[in-house]
């Protein structure tokens, strides 16, 4: 079987974050696209499919080596990326159809903008849960730690200082711990520094230790920056994967009413990696 490789938020063509795109998905059992993903070893691997609700024009499928999630905004941008490039596509204005909702998606000549959902705001945590998941001191204390979700749960934590958030070392058998005790896909550690707001995400209870770009993970945390009135703007830019050496960039966009967020649109550019053929 024939798979493509599509790197997602990528910074000036290179960088990202890597997703396996199975066109013409139909017919794969749960357990085959658990193999496929498996052998593919990315983060998420998104399997398109003819949709089943009479208005979306896609139904996307995403896959982890371990198990299903219901959304992945990287593996969403990889995917639209490999049917942009294919020539599959007769329409910038496309409807989603994904596990749990159906999802505006806009493809231009170089990017891909996916609606989110409107954001769910959960649990606010103490500083003292997260002592134990990273080699050092990292919490800024005067920003709160909080459960966001725009579709999937992440735990927002603010960090004292760039160097802080390059420095940790992330303990996975803590972060899943807290992760599983939160039911959350995992934590999304963030700095704003010098006008710049520069990320890292760690998601060991789904196997993934480590992302490069995280397309639902900084909707979370537009939407946080904005409920919160840390930064109360509607364009944010996202940087992350320094820490792998894969730059990314995300660009998020909030409609909003006063302090309402009606509207969450995450956005970005990718290119085609290759072709590989897998067995299963």
């Amino acid at each position: 079987m024939r798979i493509t490789v599509a790197s997602a938020f990528s910074k000036n063509n290179s960088g990202g974050n890597k997703a396996g795109v199975f066109l013409e998905s139909e017919g794969l059992s749960r357990t085959q696209k658990m193999q496929i993903s498996k052998e593919l070893g990315y983060a998420e691997t998104a399997f398109v499919s003819a949709p089943t609700e009479p208005q979306a024009d896609f139904k996307f499928e995403y896959f982890t080596p371990s198990e299903e999630v219901p959304l992945c905004g990287h593996a969403t941008v990889a995917a639209f990326t490999v049917l942009r490039e294919k020539g599959l596509l007769t329409k910038e204005n496309i409807r989603l159809q994904t596990k749990e909702a159906t999802l505006d998606i806009v493809v231009t000549a170089d990017k891909v903008l996916m609606q989110q959902n409107n954001p769910i705001f959960a649990e606010t945590l103490q500083p003292d849960e997260f002592k134990n998941c990273f080699d050092i001191e990292v919490t800024n204390e005067s920003l709160p730690i909080q459960v966001v979700s725009t579709g999937l749960r992440d735990i927002m934590l603010p960090i004292k200082s760039r160097t802080t958030l390059d420095a940790m070392n992330p303990n996975f058998t803590e972060i899943t711990t807290i992760s599983e005790k939160y039911d959350t896909v995992g934590i999304h550690a963030f700095v704003i520094d010098n006008g710049k707001i520069v990320c890292r995400n760690f998601a060991p209870r789904y196997h993934v230790p480590e992302e490069s770009a995280t397309g639902t993970s900084n909707c979370a945390l537009a939407c946080y920056l904005y409920h919160n009135g840390i930064i109360k703007q509607n364009n944010y830019t996202f940087e992350q994967g320094y820490s792998l050496n894969s730059p990314s960039v995300i660009n998020v966009t909030l409609a909003t009413n006063g302090d309402d967020i009606t509207k969450v649109v995450v956005g970005g550019s990718g290119y085609v990696v290759e072709d590989k053929v897998v067995k299963i």
